[in-house]
């Protein structure tokens, strides 16, 4: 029986220790990883409308609302599920 119980101790503290290992980690290398972050969104954000401009512009992206009125809309009404 207290075999069993170090055992459940020793994984008791590798799951800490692996907790306050990414946390320290993280905390370390914050700016690193928010501007790997931003430099990831800047690029797709770049790429997204480098292809809407190209396929018809900036105005390809914003729906017309047209003289029929709701039925250009991008999403449908809402209905209740009942």
């Amino acid at each position: 029986m207290q075999k069993l119980i170090n055992v459940l101790a020793l994984l008791s503290f590798g799951t800490s220790a692996a907790i306050v290992g990414t946390g320290a980690y993280v905390y370390l290398n914050k700016d690193a990883l928010i501007e790997q972050a931003k430099a990831e969104v800047t690029k797709q954000i770049t790429a997204g409308l480098s292809g809407a401009v190209l396929g018809g512009g900036v105005e390809a992206l914003i729906p017309s609302s047209g003289a029929g009125g709701s039925e250009s809309l991008p999403i449908p009404p809402l209905s209740l599920p009942f």
